[in-house]
């Protein structure tokens, strides 16, 4: 470029002739036309492009070969290496790899998608599922990131859950609306089956019938992308992996996912007062902007649940989920409707709420209350140590010391007397039921039904003051005090 400067100079202001730069710099005629030209070096132009022999007659096959391959599953789509192997193979092609891999990556670049920037409206949201891997209780488990984001203020919400289902799904919605403060207009789903049965058409979907639930309660919009177009809510697809870059990382360790869930959404509220680049506002500020263009949260809170039915097998146990739940024995081989959420699993006949457990997020796993099978071992009393549902459930010792009186000392009843008393636990709770046992062998006693009296008479409540406030007129009333010796002097009198 200096040389390039001072040709320029010394030609164009005549202080050396063209023929004497020729000579002096030792270029050549038209080099210095160019120079003369142009105020700095302008390149290499190629005129058009350079052409390819060997490859030309081959370039038809490749770009077919290309063109397949977007109906193929991504993980077998053919590389470069492996369509030179085909045109040397199978076409007998003769020139080098490099060329092959440059005719593809050409072709690829040509043919890339190009996508719209797309505008945001305040007032609407996007729903997307991500996976993550967190330390609970000490065992390593993948849980389920439900995110929901408004692009417009860029605000979001964050949860974890064991699985990717119906009640999650739900339970993530109503608490992001709370968090929020309230509903948005209009969200953006994928083609989740949690939401969607079928596909109709470009646009239409038939809908399940707990998330047609779910929309009913809050009144919005749901708009779901089209097949394999998921840049449609690109928002919410980026902050999937933001959320967890910077907020699971390192992996969190925590007891339980509830206490996961509470982190979280301290973090979400901290990330409220950032402000990003492009932005006018911080995000806080922003959505309370946004607030405006939003429905207001309904009165009655939303019972994030799925319904089904299953029947009651010989062991009163009811399949949900892969898992099984017990009934109380009395219910086995009876159609039960299940009612299940996050946190627990109702169980329901005609109506009538018959057992609560919490959910149990495993597979195969069988979920006992010993309760509801005290009225079988009644009249089996020989199966109360034998019994599974009785392996793990940990009683006072007070318990124990009454089981040995009952069927140890001469005037005990046995172990049917034992279970009896445990039949108590159907009505009142383990805390009343081990203050009566104890008040119980502290006087003596280790029958059921006189410690099913000892339980009444602690429920009964006394009889309270009554009031005189308010009622003047009751306040001129007076009780004379009773003469207790009067009645001495009516049992001399008998005795005489």
């Amino acid at each position: 470029m200096e040389q390039w400067t001072e040709v320029r100079r010394r030609v164009l202001t005549g202080e050396l002739s063209k023929r004497a730069a020729c000579r002096e710099y030792d270029i050549s005629w038209h080099t210095l036309s160019k120079m003369l030209t142009h105020d700095e070096p302008p390149g290499y132009r190629q005129c058009k492009p350079r052409s390819k022999p060997v490859l030309e007659p081959f370039l038809p096959i490749i770009y077919e070969i290309l063109t397949s391959d977007k109906q193929a599953p991504k993980k077998q789509r053919h590389t470069a290496t492996r369509i030179f192997h085909r045109l040397r193979d199978e076409h007998g092609y003769p020139g080098g790899y490099t060329s092959v891999r440059i005719a593809v990556r050409e072709w690829k670049r040509t043919t890339q998608e190009v996508f719209l920037p797309l505008s945001h409206p305040p007032g609407q949201a996007q729903v997307d599922f991500g996976y993550a891997y967190v330390d609970l209780a000490g065992e390593r488990e993948q849980v389920a990131l439900l995110v929901i984001t408004l692009p417009y203020s860029d605000a979001f919400y964050l949860q974890a859950f064991p699985r990717e289902c119906t009640e999650s799904f739900q339970e993530g919605h109503k608490r992001a609306f709370e968090f929020f403060g309230g509903v948005p207009t209009r969200i953006s789903y994928d083609n989740l089956k949690i939401a969607v049965t079928k596909i109709t058409g470009s646009r239409q979907r038939e809908l399940t019938s707990e998330f047609l639930r779910l929309k009913s309660h809050y009144l919005f919009e749901s708009h779901f992308c089209l097949v394999r177009r998921a840049n449609e809510k690109g928002h919410v697809e980026n902050l999937v992996g933001y959320c967890r870059r910077n907020l699971l990382v390192p992996i969190p360790k925590v007891n339980t996912l509830t206490e996961l869930n509470e982190e979280l959404e301290r973090r979400c509220r901290v990330d409220l007062d950032r402000t990003l680049r492009g932005k006018s506002a911080s995000k806080r500020e922003l959505l309370r902007e946004e607030l405006a263009k939003m429905l207001d949260l309904p009165r009655q809170a939303f019972d994030a649940r799925r319904v089904t039915g299953a029947s009651a097998n010989s062991l009163s146990l009811v399949q949900f989920d892969t898992n099984r739940y017990s009934v109380p024995v009395k219910y086995a081989h009876r159609q039960i409707t299940i009612v299940a959420s996050v946190d627990e699993v109702r169980l329901t006949f005609q109506g009538e709420l018959i057992a609560r457990h919490s959910r149990h997020w495993g597979r195969e796993k069988h979920v006992f209350d010993p309760v509801h099978y005290l009225a079988l071992l009644e009249r089996k009393p020989g199966g109360l140590d034998h019994a599974k549902p009785m392996e793990q459930w940990d009683l006072p010792t007070c318990f124990i010391v009454l089981r040995r009186r009952m069927e140890t000392e001469p005037e005990g009843l046995g172990t049917r007397e034992y279970i009896r008393t445990l039949r108590l636990l159907e009505s009142t709770s383990v805390q009343e039921l081990t203050e009566a046992i104890e008040y119980a062998l502290d006087i003596g006693i280790h029958d059921a039904d006189s410690i099913r009296v000892i339980l009444e008479h602690r429920r009964e409540s006394p009889v309270g003051l009554f009031s005189l406030a308010g009622r003047p007129h009751l306040k001129m009333v007076a009780v004379t005090e009773t003469n207790v010796s009067a009645y001495q002097t009516l049992l001399t009198e008998d005795a005489s």
